[in-house]
């Protein structure tokens, strides 16, 4: 493990493989270097890159400043895009690739490539009156330290079947998302009002990558296409077959071809990226 200082003094964890262009990998919702896709997705990609896995704030072993702003999390993503020599491509997923297009949006060069899957925001009016009763209801449980419950309510609100939550809960690994309950709320300020941020979109001038998975809710598709379209240098691709917990043996290989494009130095090699067990994900789409 190796940290940055953020620009507000928080100290940020990541792990750093692999050698040449450097990627930074961003998670979503109760993810971290401890429990989540990257580590895995981070192990296909370092033959070809050099990888930036790292715990967002208030996770695992990087630090929480109070308060929380959207703004800071862009702070430390600049903060790892400084320690890769200035700039790099992102990638983010769900909640991730939603605060990925933020710091695309506010960072502009430094950022030279952009990939997303599925940012769950959905225009739709009756999904976001949920999710504004999602967010009193998480308010409510966070600040009387009911945390259990707190995780409870993201995974019935990303429609997690109540019996599996309950299975869930006396699984040895619900500690650990008790522990990151408290970025629920991150992520929820991430996502705004759920509506597809569609002028924030625009201003990324960088190449993008916006994906969904085939298999996924309708709303996923909707929104990557609608967020492909107004971007400049943007491409949309479905992952047949994949929902929102996307395989990364499905997942790598896309990313090393929209990342090493345009780079004569490694025109004509082939791209053999093999299967490895991404470890936990969340089982469902959704706000996260």
């Amino acid at each position: 493990m190796s940290p940055v200082t953020s620009a507000d003094g928080t100290t940020i964890a990541f792990e750093r493989t692999g050698q040449g262009p450097a990627i930074i990998l961003v998670d979503g919702a109760l993810c971290s270097r401890a429990g989540g896709p990257m580590r895995g997705l981070a192990a296909l990609l370092s033959p070809h890159f050099t990888v930036y896995a790292y715990d967002r704030r208030g996770r695992n072993e990087s630090g929480d400043t109070k308060p929380y702003a959207v703004e800071r999390e862009v702070e430390d993503i600049a903060a790892l895009l400084a320690e890769a020599g200035g700039s790099a491509c992102v990638y983010g997923i769900s909640s991730g690739a939603a605060l990925a297009l933020e710091a695309a949006s506010t960072l502009g060069a430094k950022v030279r490539k952009l990939a997303m899957y599925e940012a769950p925001y959905n225009s739709d009016a009756a999904v976001r009156q949920r999710a504004r009763d999602y967010t009193d209801n998480l308010t409510e449980a966070l600040a009387a330290g009911r945390r259990g419950d707190a995780v409870e309510l993201f995974m019935t609100l990303v429609g997690t079947p109540a019996d599996q939550v309950a299975g869930m809960r006396q699984s040895p690994f619900w500690p650990a998302l008790e522990a990151v309950a408290p970025t629920l709320a991150y992520d929820n300020a991430i996502l705004g009002d759920g509506a597809v941020p569609l002028a924030t979109a625009a201003s990324v001038a960088a190449p993008a990558l916006v994906m969904n998975g085939g298999a996924s809710s309708a709303f996923m598709h909707d929104t990557a296409e609608a967020l492909a379209k107004v971007m400049p240098n943007a491409t949309h691709r479905i992952l047949a077959g994949q929902r929102h917990d996307v395989a990364s043996d499905v997942l790598a290989p896309v990313l090393v071809d929209f990342f090493r494009a345009g780079d004569e130095a490694n025109d004509g090699q082939r791209h053999q990226v093999g299967a490895h067990d991404p470890g936990w994900r969340l089982s469902g789409p959704g706000r996260g």
